[in-house]
């Protein structure tokens, strides 16, 4: 497949998309005559910021979230990102929840433009029939895993020279630990009602589990009232933590996770949605690619607008998202996202070409980001 590049750059000489699709020949591009990203900083960071801009040199760890399709509307700006800071390769922490662990996990390969691209349109070209069971997503989801990330590119993420990755998954109890429908959605109806009352309640329901890198320091471990288990990442479990990490309850299987206690282990992103860590030390920067302003701490928070990030916790952060202009010139004024495969139920070439659009696009994103690391603009950024 081919792609008319032209037809989709503005007047920077953009590279394209690995793998593109054809649907892309007949796409307008988006002109957009004002900042396609938002950028905020937690209080150190803008001090910093204000004196010495941002090296990538500064930049020492990088939280990826959970957020499903998401992510593929951000793909132009994870390509920027990770070539900006392989050109100053150091130590740095990868912590991703769900769909933020398979971008970095494609990012750390020896060509991230190309495996970030390959994610993105794997995952638009992933379709579901109308009556599809959880066993029938797990495998297919399997299948999308080997396709994007061979088994060689994932022996590439044990003891990379530059990066270090950490994977999120849960632990569940009681009836969270089942796959029957109907105690899964009791369960998770309780967890929803104990995190109303207080976010540690969670304890109850969930442990957090960290698969990390084993040279990991783990500074930006929690140590809240959510139980953790540290486990060492290695080839004995990693398939386990990268399919663990995505499983949704209710669509997609839990696993068991080698070398750790018997029990289910499911989606990072029900704890820490989008990893409210203490990630605060030193003068380090922590840059945070988002595809939204906020930062909400677990997936259960999403339908509580009062409970939000910690501003210690993101002092050192710089994030990175699309701006509100942005979106609402987008196919339906926002990026991909899973309740898309119901919208377009039946139509799943019109989804595909919506999503296509959206990472095309995402493109700018990129452009925008590097743009403004040649000439920061202070008063673009914004408080954290």
């Amino acid at each position: 497949m081919r792609m008319n590049i032209k037809a989709q750059q503005d007047t920077k000489n953009r590279p394209a998309l690995a793998n593109p699709s054809p649907e892309y020949d007949t796409m307008p591009a988006i002109h957009i005559p004002y900042p396609p990203l938002v950028i905020k900083a937690g209080a150190h960071a803008r001090k910093l910021l204000a004196r010495q801009g941002l090296p990538a040199a500064s930049v020492t760890t990088l939280p990826g979230a959970a957020g499903g399709p998401k992510a593929i509307g951000i793909t132009g700006l994870d390509q920027a990102v990770f070539e900006w800071l392989n050109r100053s390769p150091r130590r740095r922490e990868l912590v991703g929840a769900s769909i933020g662990g398979w971008r970095f996990a494609c990012a750390m390969q020896a060509e991230p433009r190309q495996a970030l691209a390959r994610l993105a349109e794997r995952y638009t070209d992933e379709t579901y029939a109308t009556k599809i069971g959880v066993a029938d997503i797990t495998r297919q989801t399997r299948l999308m895993l080997d396709e994007v990330l061979s088994p060689a590119a994932r022996a590439a993420l044990i003891d990379h020279p530059h990066y270090q990755l950490s994977l999120l998954l849960v632990r569940s109890h009681g009836m969270l630990a089942s796959e029957a429908r109907a105690a899964l959605l009791g369960g998770l109806a309780l967890s929803a009602a104990l995190n109303t009352l207080s976010r540690g309640l969670l304890r109850h329901a969930f442990s957090r589990v960290i698969c990390h890198d084993p040279r990991s320091d783990l500074r930006f471990k929690p140590e809240d009232s959510i139980p953790t288990l540290c486990q060492p990442l290695g080839m004995d479990n990693l398939d386990a933590a990268l399919m663990g990490t995505i499983a949704i309850p209710g669509v997609l299987s839990g696993v068991q996770l080698p070398g750790a206690p018997a029990a289910t282990y499911r989606d990072g992103g029900l704890t820490d949605y989008h990893l409210d860590f203490p990630f605060a030390h030193g003068d380090d920067i922590v840059l945070y690619p988002h595809f939204t302003e906020r930062i909400v701490p677990g997936w259960f928070d999403k339908f509580l607008p009062w409970r939000g990030s910690s501003p210690a916790h993101h002092a050192n952060t710089v994030l990175i998202a699309p701006s509100r202009d942005y979106l609402a010139r987008l196919p339906g004024g926002k990026l991909p996202d899973r309740q898309d495969f119901h919208r377009y139920l039946g139509r799943d070439a019109q989804r595909q070409q919506v999503w296509r659009q959206a990472t095309a696009e995402s493109q700018r994103l990129g452009d925008a980001f590097m743009a403004w690391l040649e000439r920061p603009d202070l008063g673009q950024v914004q408080a954290l």
